[in-house]
Order: C-alpha cells, then structure tokens, then sequence
C-alpha cells in the first residue's frame, strides 16, 4: 500500500513538473514555430474528418431522440432550440475532446514513449536542448489553438445535422423556425462556455499524452501501455473537468 502511494504521489510530482516548464517555455525563447505549425496540421486537420461525422451524427441522432416528446407536447418547432443549446453547452465540446484525445492523446504518448525509449530524449539533454521546450510546448500551443477551431465546426455541423433531420426528414418544423429558434435559444453564457471547455480541454489532452509519453520505460509494451493510459485518463478528466466546469457556469447565473 505505502509503496502504491508513493509512486502516485512521484507520479503526480512529475506532471506537475512537466506542466510548468511547459507553461514556462511559453515566455521562453526558442519558441519552436515550424514545431507549432506542424503539430497544428497533424492535431486539427488530422482530426476534422471523424470531427464533423461525429459533430453532424450528434445533432441529427438528438433531433431524432427528441422528436417523439416534442410532437407529444406540441413543441415541435423548438427542436432547433434543444439541438443547440444540448450541443453548444455539452455534446459539442465534450465529444470533440474524446475525439480528438483518443486519435491524438494516443499519438503524443507513442510518439514521444518511443522517442523515450529509443533514448532520443536523453540525447536531446546531451546535445543542450530541453525536451519539454521541444517536444511538450509545441504540441500545448497547437491543440490550444485547434481545439476550439474544431469544437466550433462540430457545433456548426452539429446544428446542419439537427436540420437535416428536423426539416428534410422529419418535417418537424419549418427551416426559418428551426435557424431561428437555435438562435434565440443561445446567450452570451452559452457561447463563453462552449469556447472555454474546448481551450481547457485542450491543456489536458497535450499534458496527459506527453506526460506519459516522457515518463515510457518497459521498452515496446511500455509504449502500448502509455499509450492506453494516455487515452484512458485524459478522457476521464475531461468529463470529470466538465462537470466542475458546468456547476461553475450554473452558480453564475
């Protein structure tokens, strides 16, 4: 037990320490851009396809589930306003975020455990570079910066999606009605936590994935293994992250 406790504890003051030198690294020179630009592509693009499926199939599947209430309520026509308050809120960060953890959360942590155990990181210290600068900050930059961009497209498909379904397929309401209602439904409250979740979410995802990748040993099956926790944790703290995140929002109100 007391031996379970202290490797948590070491491993919880590695993070730490891996999360501020990257912050620090920020106001620090060489910034890496060429690093930055990189990881932007492979982070954002990389993720837009499985991004805008998941965003569109979200949308529609909560136009669907919804339609048979809000026929038995006479309510059709605020189904626009269900759909975008459900996916700006909630569905649209959070599901962008498992998305993007579990294509590029995994990535970073096999990318850099196998640098770790091929000894690449160690020859970076040798050679006067630090890897945290090089590897960790570039990579918190990129998806900082992305992962918005790609939570307001899974929004904005999401919505496309609701359309489809509530006007072309359902009939439930008209497509003035529909844009409309999304509209109105919306307040300053809902869009400032639809882009606040996806920019913490965001910090999560980078420093969980490097994390393990820098601290990999046990050769290939310790990659593997960083990789899965990669995935596995920073997924569940962005649903525990949410929920605080959320209640925060509510006491504002």
């Amino acid at each position: 037990m007391l031996d379970w406790l202290k490797s948590q504890v070491l491993a919880l003051q590695n993070f730490v320490t891996l999360s501020g030198r990257a912050y620090v690294n920020l106001f620090r020179s060489p910034h890496y851009v060429d690093d930055i630009i990189i990881q932007m592509d492979t982070i954002g693009v990389g993720s837009l396809p499985i991004v805008l499926l998941t965003g569109f199939f979200s949308g529609a599947t909560i136009t669907l589930q919804m339609s048979r209430a809000l026929n038995q309520y006479g309510a059709s026509g605020e189904v626009g306003q269900i759909v975008a308050i459900s996916l700006v809120r909630e569905l649209g960060p959070v599901l962008t975020a498992v998305t993007v953890a579990g294509r590029n959360a995994s990535g970073m942590a096999s990318e850099l455990g196998s640098m770790k155990v091929t000894e690449q990181i160690d020859a970076m210290r040798a050679l006067g570079t630090d890897p945290a600068q090089k590897l960790v900050t570039p990579r918190l930059v990129a998806i900082a910066i992305v992962q918005p961009l790609l939570t307001i497209l899974a929004d904005a498909i999401g919505l496309f999606g609701g359309y489809i379904m509530a006007v072309l397929a359902l009939h439930l309401t008209t497509d003035t009605q529909y844009w409309s209602s999304a509209h109105q439904a919306l307040e300053y409250n809902d869009l400032l936590q639809g882009l606040l979740k996806p920019f913490i979410f965001a910090q999560i995802i980078a420093l969980v994935g490097c994390y393990y990748g820098m601290f990999t040993s046990g050769g290939a099956q310790g990659v593997g293994r960083a990789t899965t926790q990669a995935v596995v944790t920073s997924i569940v703290w962005v649903f525990v992250v949410n929920l605080f995140i959320g209640q925060f929002f509510i006491n504002l109100r």
